[in-house]
């Protein structure tokens, strides 16, 4: 009798720890993204005081490249160069393998469970503000959709402005990854020249 009443004291104290570790895991994406993103806000002061290369980290193999801001929600997300799966646990980053500042045609993407979860709340018409180190752009949201990355890519266009921001899809899939993707596209609001 003492032999059972200990295994089963030994599956409980297996299965307390399993759960413990599952929860640690599950919070640790949220708060690594959080913590990211004070330290990636404080090197893009940097960036806007004149250092271009202000690392968020010493280790970083990025940098701050602009900032989305989306009033209506009260959001804004410090935008990374290099879209790596490394740069996008920390935040949104810029698809196109190009400087920010020589395109317009811009893909944005980021994860949907943490930096890019409120794209599932934007309507048509809402505004987009995108500012990098040397302008500030506002857009319009115009296109809401799906899209089944296994049959249709994005594709920049040179002498095209516009903005895009792109995530997985479903947002409450349990799954990660998955060959749908949320897009949103926006165009520039035309600028006051008077």
């Amino acid at each position: 009798m003492k032999a059972g009443l200990s295994g089963r004291r030994w599956l409980l104290a297996a299965v307390c720890c399993t759960a413990v570790s599952f929860s640690i895991h599950a919070a640790w994406m949220p708060i690594k993204a959080k913590v990211a993103q004070q330290l990636l806000e404080r090197s893009w002061q940097k960036t806007l005081a004149g250092d271009t290369e202000a690392k968020p980290w010493p280790w970083a193999d990025t940098r701050a490249i602009a900032v989305l801001e989306i009033p209506r929600l009260g959001l804004r997300e410090v935008i990374l160069e290099g879209s790596s799966g490394r740069n996008l646990a920390f935040g949104p980053t810029l698809l196109n393998n190009t400087q920010m500042e020589r395109t317009t045609d811009r893909i944005l993407s980021g994860h949907r469970d943490t930096h890019f979860k409120f794209l599932q709340y934007l309507e048509t018409g809402d505004l987009l503000r995108l500012q990098t180190s040397g302008d500030t752009r506002d857009y319009r949201v115009t296109w809401l959709e799906t899209v089944d990355s296994r049959r249709q890519q994005l594709v920049i266009e040179e002498g095209l402005e516009r903005l895009t921001l792109l995530t997985c899809y479903p947002f409450d899939s349990p799954l990660a990854g998955g060959p749908l993707r949320w897009v949103i596209t926006a165009l520039p609001v035309e600028r006051d020249t008077g």
